[in-house]
């Protein structure tokens, strides 16, 4: 008996948890639909709750060392506490609101190289183990968002990689502690003086906040000081300019000006 104790404290013979998402593709400010599936074990538990999160791989610089760790960064708690009998079944449908903020994963169809995103679902059980679920999410990006890539690929930049970084863009309204850059290879014409370009999208409910950031090519009496650019987007309006024109003028003047060109 003692023994049995032991091994449901542990979790052995405990409960299961399994999350069906209706369709694991979103898209910022848009949401997740699906429903959790628990199933009893070999003896009676004590369910406190059953929790969905987001999670994704957050970058951290501290001082002269870099990590990599798995961030939960938004969290809907779906039950409060119940019981679940041996062997029983406790479905719980959801709709889950994906945060403006939340970082892309998918462009035209091709998934972002360095970029993870997850759905963790946690059955908290009384005395024991928590049990864990992880579900990939595919994160599209917003027809604002999408207009400003597709710009960037008919001046010939090409995706290089993306990651999430803790940290804070200056002069922007963000409302988590990290965020998202995407890097393009230049095209030849751009080559001369810049190595890459790092995109950061930063939506809110009301505008699509954008920053650029060129990675100079330092030369061996020039230092290699990033530029930066900012610019908001309106979703509303956002369809009636050329923003390829746009980004070309920006980047050239912010080169120019730096005697690149």
């Amino acid at each position: 008996m003692v023994f049995k104790r032991l091994m449901q404290a542990m979790g052995v013979g405990g409960p299961s948890v399994e999350t069906v998402l209706d369709n694991p593709n979103c898209r910022p400010g848009g949401f997740l639909e699906g429903h959790v599936q628990v199933a009893g074990g070999d003896h009676a538990t004590d369910i406190e709750y059953i929790a969905i999160g987001l999670i994704t791989r957050v970058e951290v610089e501290a001082g002269d060392s870099e990590y990599v760790t798995d961030q939960e960064f938004h969290r809907q708690r779906l039950t409060g506490s119940f019981r679940l009998e041996a062997g029983a079944r406790h479905d719980v449908a959801f709709r889950f609101d994906v945060p403006w903020e939340t970082p892309v994963t998918e462009v035209f169809g091709q998934h972002l190289h360095g970029m993870t995103m997850g759905l963790t679902t946690e059955l908290e059980v009384a005395r024991a183990v928590d049990k864990s679920d992880l579900d990939a999410v595919a994160v599209h990006p917003l027809p604002a968002q999408e207009l400003i890539l597709e710009a960037l690929q008919r001046l010939g930049f090409r995706f290089s990689r993306a990651d999430v970084e803790r940290g804070r863009v200056y002069g922007v309204e963000q409302q988590f502690p990290f965020y998202q850059e995407i890097e393009f290879y230049p095209p030849a014409a751009y080559a001369s003086g810049i190595n890459q370009l790092e995109v950061t999208f930063l939506p809110t409910p009301h505008k699509l906040q954008v920053v650029l950031e060129i990675d100079k090519r330092g030369g061996l009496f020039t230092e290699g000081h990033d530029a930066f650019g900012r610019f908001d987007v309106d979703y509303h309006t956002a369809d009636q300019y050329d923003w390829a024109q746009q980004l070309d003028g920006w980047l050239r003047q912010s080169a120019q000006r730096r005697g690149l060109f």
